[in-house]
């Protein structure tokens, strides 16, 4: 009875034009390559929108501080530091707005000075703040 048993098991193999895939198996690799196509398109897509949002914060604080600058060096000269102030960048930076706060401090000689620089809607974080005190 073992005997009768393996041969009843053995595998038969197929003539070669029965050899491959089968339209099922080849429709299934189809999808999963689909879909890993589709995420990789939509990772490569945030990653755009990632890397031009750093573009658009990196230049914001550089211009928020050489804005800064400006007001410290003025405020070193004697020229204290006016009233709230706001404005738009030159060109080509023009895309982005400024406004400057200042706030009096505890200390008659120190003022508290935020430069924001925004480049979009504000509502959506779309800027900079940067805070310092001026003598």
């Amino acid at each position: 009875m073992g005997i009768g048993n393996s041969k009843s098991q053995e595998r038969v193999p197929r003539p070669a034009s029965q050899k491959g895939f089968t339209l099922l198996e080849v429709m299934i690799a189809m999808a999963v390559v689909a879909i890993a196509l589709v995420t990789l398109m939509g990772m490569s897509v945030r990653s755009i929108e990632v890397n031009a949002r750093l573009q658009k914060t990196t230049q914001a604080t550089l211009l928020a501080q050489q804005r800064m600058s400006e007001i410290e060096v003025a405020a070193a000269e004697g020229n204290p530091p006016a009233e709230n102030e706001e404005g738009v960048f030159d060109p080509p930076f023009d895309n982005f707005r400024w406004r400057v706060n200042y706030e009096e401090t505890p200390l008659d000689f120190l003022r508290l000075i935020t430069v924001t620089v925004v480049w979009g809607n504000e509502g959506r974080n779309e800027m900079v703040d940067l805070t310092s005190f001026v003598f």
